[in-house]
Protein backbone atom coordinates (compact mmCIF):
# COMPACT_ATOMS: atom_id res chain seq x y z
CA UNK A 1 0.00 0.00 0.00
CA UNK A 2 2.76 2.42 0.95
CA UNK A 3 4.72 1.41 -2.13
CA UNK A 4 1.74 2.19 -4.41
CA UNK A 5 1.21 5.53 -2.68
CA UNK A 6 4.88 6.36 -3.14
CA UNK A 7 4.78 5.45 -6.83
CA UNK A 8 1.63 7.55 -7.39
CA UNK A 9 3.17 10.49 -5.56
CA UNK A 10 6.32 10.16 -7.65
CA UNK A 11 4.28 9.98 -10.85
CA UNK A 12 2.30 13.07 -9.86
CA UNK A 13 5.53 14.91 -9.07
CA UNK A 14 7.03 14.08 -12.47
CA UNK A 15 3.82 15.08 -14.28
CA UNK A 16 3.81 18.45 -12.49
CA UNK A 17 7.53 18.87 -13.23
CA UNK A 18 7.03 18.13 -16.95
CA UNK A 19 4.10 20.56 -17.13
CA UNK A 20 6.18 23.29 -15.46
CA UNK A 21 9.09 22.65 -17.84
CA UNK A 22 6.75 22.88 -20.84
CA UNK A 23 5.24 26.13 -19.53
CA UNK A 24 8.67 27.66 -18.90
CA UNK A 25 9.89 26.52 -22.33
CA UNK A 26 6.78 27.94 -24.01
CA UNK A 27 7.10 31.30 -22.24
CA UNK A 28 10.82 31.45 -23.10
CA UNK A 29 10.16 30.75 -26.78
CA UNK A 30 7.40 33.39 -26.83
CA UNK A 31 9.55 35.94 -24.96
CA UNK A 32 12.42 35.73 -27.46
CA UNK A 33 10.28 35.26 -30.59
CA UNK A 34 7.32 37.60 -30.20
CA UNK A 35 5.88 38.73 -33.54
CA UNK A 36 6.31 42.41 -34.28
CA UNK A 37 3.09 44.45 -34.46
CA UNK A 38 1.92 46.24 -37.58
CA UNK A 39 2.83 49.85 -38.33
CA UNK A 40 0.04 52.39 -37.69
CA UNK A 41 0.10 55.84 -39.31
CA UNK A 42 -1.82 58.78 -37.83
CA UNK A 43 -4.83 56.85 -36.63
CA UNK A 44 -7.36 59.22 -35.05
CA UNK A 45 -8.28 57.74 -31.69
CA UNK A 46 -10.08 60.80 -30.28
CA UNK A 47 -11.01 64.24 -31.54
CA UNK A 48 -7.73 66.09 -32.14
CA UNK A 49 -5.64 63.07 -31.03
CA UNK A 50 -3.83 60.70 -33.41
CA UNK A 51 -1.76 57.61 -32.70
CA UNK A 52 1.16 56.25 -34.73
CA UNK A 53 3.19 53.09 -34.17
CA UNK A 54 6.52 52.94 -35.97
CA UNK A 55 8.18 49.53 -36.28
CA UNK A 56 11.89 49.34 -37.15
CA UNK A 57 12.65 45.65 -37.63
CA UNK A 58 16.36 46.28 -38.23
CA UNK A 59 17.07 46.94 -34.52
CA UNK A 60 14.30 45.91 -33.69
CA UNK A 61 12.57 48.96 -32.20
CA UNK A 62 8.95 49.89 -31.59
CA UNK A 63 8.06 53.58 -31.28
CA UNK A 64 4.72 55.03 -30.22
CA UNK A 65 3.67 58.62 -30.93
CA UNK A 66 0.58 60.52 -29.79
CA UNK A 67 -0.03 63.85 -31.59
CA UNK A 68 -2.39 66.34 -29.93
CA UNK A 69 -3.88 69.34 -31.71
CA UNK A 70 -3.57 72.17 -29.18
CA UNK A 71 -6.14 74.28 -31.01
CA UNK A 72 -8.85 71.68 -30.41
CA UNK A 73 -11.31 73.11 -27.83
CA UNK A 74 -12.35 69.60 -26.74
CA UNK A 75 -8.91 68.88 -25.24
CA UNK A 76 -7.56 69.68 -21.81
CA UNK A 77 -4.68 68.31 -19.77
CA UNK A 78 -4.29 66.78 -16.34
CA UNK A 79 -1.56 65.56 -14.03
CA UNK A 80 -1.80 63.44 -10.90
CA UNK A 81 -3.10 65.49 -7.96
CA UNK A 82 -1.45 65.27 -4.55
CA UNK A 83 -2.58 62.45 -2.27
CA UNK A 84 -3.25 62.62 1.45
CA UNK A 85 -0.53 60.17 2.46
CA UNK A 86 1.73 61.03 5.40
CA UNK A 87 5.21 62.17 4.38
CA UNK A 88 4.77 61.61 0.65
CA UNK A 89 3.45 63.52 -2.36
CA UNK A 90 1.61 60.61 -3.92
CA UNK A 91 0.18 57.16 -3.45
CA UNK A 92 1.68 55.16 -6.34
CA UNK A 93 -0.53 54.11 -9.26
CA UNK A 94 0.05 52.45 -12.60
CA UNK A 95 -0.71 54.58 -15.64
CA UNK A 96 -3.78 52.43 -16.33
CA UNK A 97 -5.04 53.02 -12.78
CA UNK A 98 -4.49 56.77 -13.24
CA UNK A 99 -6.40 56.85 -16.52
CA UNK A 100 -9.30 54.85 -15.15
CA UNK A 101 -9.53 56.71 -11.82
CA UNK A 102 -9.74 60.14 -13.44
CA UNK A 103 -11.75 59.15 -16.56
CA UNK A 104 -9.02 60.23 -18.99
CA UNK A 105 -8.70 59.34 -22.66
CA UNK A 106 -4.88 59.08 -22.92
CA UNK A 107 -2.12 58.90 -20.28
CA UNK A 108 1.63 58.36 -19.99
CA UNK A 109 4.02 57.94 -17.10
CA UNK A 110 5.42 61.13 -15.61
CA UNK A 111 8.39 62.29 -13.54
CA UNK A 112 11.20 60.37 -11.85
CA UNK A 113 10.44 59.45 -8.23
CA UNK A 114 11.68 57.98 -4.96
CA UNK A 115 11.76 55.69 -3.06
CA UNK A 116 12.09 52.93 -5.59
CA UNK A 117 13.71 49.50 -6.01
CA UNK A 118 13.21 46.44 -8.20
CA UNK A 119 15.04 43.29 -7.11
CA UNK A 120 12.69 40.64 -8.53
CA UNK A 121 9.14 40.22 -9.88
CA UNK A 122 8.04 39.88 -6.26
CA UNK A 123 10.42 42.20 -4.44
CA UNK A 124 9.88 45.76 -5.66
CA UNK A 125 8.72 49.15 -4.39
CA UNK A 126 6.34 50.86 -4.71
CA UNK A 127 3.24 48.77 -5.04
CA UNK A 128 -0.02 50.56 -5.83
CA UNK A 129 -0.95 52.71 -2.83
CA UNK A 130 2.59 52.99 -1.42
CA UNK A 131 3.95 56.49 -0.73
CA UNK A 132 6.35 58.14 -3.19
CA UNK A 133 7.78 61.59 -3.95
CA UNK A 134 8.27 63.21 -7.37
CA UNK A 135 11.58 64.69 -8.48
CA UNK A 136 10.32 68.01 -9.87
CA UNK A 137 7.43 70.45 -9.92
CA UNK A 138 3.97 69.13 -10.72
CA UNK A 139 0.84 71.27 -11.05
CA UNK A 140 -2.61 69.73 -11.34
CA UNK A 141 -5.63 71.90 -12.18
CA UNK A 142 -3.77 75.04 -11.09
CA UNK A 143 -2.70 73.57 -7.74
CA UNK A 144 0.87 72.54 -6.87
CA UNK A 145 0.77 68.79 -6.32
CA UNK A 146 4.53 68.44 -5.72
CA UNK A 147 7.37 70.93 -5.48
CA UNK A 148 9.85 68.08 -5.97
CA UNK A 149 12.78 66.67 -4.06
CA UNK A 150 15.29 67.76 -6.76
CA UNK A 151 13.67 70.76 -8.46
CA UNK A 152 17.00 72.39 -9.36
CA UNK A 153 17.91 69.30 -11.41
CA UNK A 154 14.59 69.19 -13.28
CA UNK A 155 13.06 70.65 -16.41
CA UNK A 156 9.35 71.39 -16.61
CA UNK A 157 6.59 71.65 -19.20
CA UNK A 158 3.89 74.25 -18.47
CA UNK A 159 0.38 74.41 -19.94
CA UNK A 160 -1.97 77.37 -19.45
CA UNK A 161 -5.75 77.20 -19.26
CA UNK A 162 -6.03 77.94 -23.00
CA UNK A 163 -3.54 75.15 -23.89
CA UNK A 164 -0.50 77.34 -24.51
CA UNK A 165 2.51 75.07 -23.97
CA UNK A 166 6.05 76.13 -23.06
CA UNK A 167 9.18 74.87 -21.35
CA UNK A 168 9.69 78.20 -19.57
CA UNK A 169 7.37 79.65 -16.95
CA UNK A 170 4.63 81.60 -18.80
CA UNK A 171 3.09 84.97 -17.92
CA UNK A 172 -0.41 83.44 -17.85
CA UNK A 173 -1.67 81.26 -15.01
CA UNK A 174 -0.42 77.69 -15.21
CA UNK A 175 -3.09 75.01 -15.09
CA UNK A 176 -0.89 71.95 -15.68
CA UNK A 177 2.82 71.21 -15.24
CA UNK A 178 4.93 68.06 -15.38
CA UNK A 179 8.69 67.72 -14.91
CA UNK A 180 11.46 65.46 -16.13
CA UNK A 181 15.19 65.27 -15.67
CA UNK A 182 16.52 66.91 -18.85
CA UNK A 183 15.60 68.58 -22.14
CA UNK A 184 16.56 65.98 -24.72
CA UNK A 185 15.80 68.19 -27.77
CA UNK A 186 16.08 71.97 -27.94
CA UNK A 187 15.38 74.00 -31.09
CA UNK A 188 15.35 70.87 -33.22
CA UNK A 189 18.73 69.44 -32.14
CA UNK A 190 19.99 66.96 -29.56
CA UNK A 191 20.57 69.00 -26.40
CA UNK A 192 22.73 66.69 -24.23
CA UNK A 193 26.52 66.82 -24.39
CA UNK A 194 27.55 64.51 -21.53
CA UNK A 195 28.05 60.72 -21.75
CA UNK A 196 27.07 58.03 -19.26
CA UNK A 197 25.42 54.60 -19.14
CA UNK A 198 21.92 56.04 -18.68
CA UNK A 199 22.31 58.02 -21.90
CA UNK A 200 24.40 55.62 -23.99
CA UNK A 201 22.70 52.27 -23.30
CA UNK A 202 19.44 51.16 -24.87
CA UNK A 203 16.41 51.57 -22.59
CA UNK A 204 12.66 52.13 -22.80
CA UNK A 205 12.10 55.90 -23.04
CA UNK A 206 9.29 58.43 -22.57
CA UNK A 207 9.23 62.09 -23.62
CA UNK A 208 6.79 64.94 -24.10
CA UNK A 209 7.51 67.28 -27.02
CA UNK A 210 6.29 70.37 -28.84
CA UNK A 211 6.52 71.05 -32.57
CA UNK A 212 8.22 74.19 -33.97
CA UNK A 213 4.93 76.05 -34.43
CA UNK A 214 3.73 75.36 -30.88
CA UNK A 215 0.48 73.99 -32.29
CA UNK A 216 1.04 70.27 -31.70
CA UNK A 217 2.02 68.45 -28.52
CA UNK A 218 3.59 65.00 -28.87
CA UNK A 219 3.94 62.07 -26.49
CA UNK A 220 6.76 59.69 -27.45
CA UNK A 221 7.28 56.21 -26.03
CA UNK A 222 9.92 53.66 -27.06
CA UNK A 223 9.62 50.04 -25.93
CA UNK A 224 12.80 48.38 -24.71
CA UNK A 225 14.53 45.58 -22.76
CA UNK A 226 12.66 43.01 -24.89
CA UNK A 227 15.09 40.98 -27.03
CA UNK A 228 14.07 40.41 -30.66
CA UNK A 229 10.98 42.58 -30.10
CA UNK A 230 12.17 46.06 -29.10
CA UNK A 231 15.67 46.68 -27.78
CA UNK A 232 15.14 50.29 -26.65
CA UNK A 233 16.99 53.45 -27.67
CA UNK A 234 20.01 55.40 -26.51
CA UNK A 235 19.23 58.99 -25.60
CA UNK A 236 20.77 60.33 -28.81
CA UNK A 237 18.74 57.82 -30.83
CA UNK A 238 15.65 58.87 -28.92
CA UNK A 239 16.34 62.50 -29.79
CA UNK A 240 16.67 61.57 -33.47
CA UNK A 241 13.33 59.72 -33.31
CA UNK A 242 11.66 62.77 -31.77
CA UNK A 243 13.15 65.21 -34.29
CA UNK A 244 12.30 63.00 -37.29
CA UNK A 245 8.71 62.75 -36.10
CA UNK A 246 7.95 66.42 -35.56
CA UNK A 247 9.45 67.28 -32.16
CA UNK A 248 11.30 70.61 -31.87
CA UNK A 249 11.51 70.85 -28.07
CA UNK A 250 11.33 67.69 -25.92
CA UNK A 251 11.49 66.86 -22.23
CA UNK A 252 12.71 63.44 -21.08
CA UNK A 253 10.37 61.84 -18.55
CA UNK A 254 10.95 58.73 -16.45
CA UNK A 255 11.70 55.65 -18.57
CA UNK A 256 12.81 52.07 -18.12
CA UNK A 257 10.22 49.94 -16.35
CA UNK A 258 8.09 53.05 -15.77
CA UNK A 259 7.49 53.62 -19.49
CA UNK A 260 3.79 53.21 -20.28
CA UNK A 261 1.23 54.61 -22.72
CA UNK A 262 -2.46 53.96 -22.17
CA UNK A 263 -5.67 54.98 -23.92
CA UNK A 264 -9.31 54.57 -22.97
CA UNK A 265 -11.07 51.77 -24.78
CA UNK A 266 -14.71 50.86 -24.82
CA UNK A 267 -16.55 51.90 -21.67
CA UNK A 268 -13.46 53.83 -20.59
CA UNK A 269 -11.47 50.70 -19.77
CA UNK A 270 -7.68 51.23 -20.05
CA UNK A 271 -5.91 49.77 -23.07
CA UNK A 272 -2.11 49.54 -22.90
CA UNK A 273 -0.69 50.71 -26.25
CA UNK A 274 2.96 49.90 -25.58
CA UNK A 275 4.69 46.86 -24.13
CA UNK A 276 5.50 48.03 -20.59
CA UNK A 277 8.31 46.04 -18.96
CA UNK A 278 8.14 46.42 -15.16
CA UNK A 279 10.37 43.76 -13.49
CA UNK A 280 11.29 42.51 -17.00
CA UNK A 281 7.77 41.14 -17.57
CA UNK A 282 6.16 42.31 -20.84
CA UNK A 283 2.89 44.24 -20.48
CA UNK A 284 3.36 44.63 -16.71
CA UNK A 285 3.02 48.26 -15.60
CA UNK A 286 4.99 49.80 -12.76
CA UNK A 287 3.17 51.75 -10.03
CA UNK A 288 4.70 55.25 -10.21
CA UNK A 289 4.34 58.67 -8.61
CA UNK A 290 2.72 60.93 -11.18
CA UNK A 291 1.38 60.89 -14.70
CA UNK A 292 0.34 63.13 -17.59
CA UNK A 293 -3.14 62.73 -19.01
CA UNK A 294 -5.47 64.05 -21.68
CA UNK A 295 -9.19 64.69 -21.42
CA UNK A 296 -11.06 64.74 -24.71
CA UNK A 297 -14.70 65.75 -24.50
CA UNK A 298 -16.68 62.93 -26.11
Amino acid sequence: MLKRLFIRTLQTFFIILIVLILIIAGVTVWYFNRPLPATIENQQIFSGVTYSRIVDDSVPLIIHRIAIDLSNPDIRFFTTPADDIAGFDYAARTTSEFLEEFDLQVAINGDFFDPWHSYSPFDYYPHSGDGVNARGLTISEGIIAAEGYAPDASSTLYITADNQVSFTFPDARVGTAISGNVMVVENGVYAITERNAFLDNRHPRTAIALDETGETLFLFVVDGRQPNYSEGATMSEFAEIIINNGGYMALNLDGGGSTSLVRAGENGNPVLLNSAIHTRIPFRERPIANHFGIYVQQ
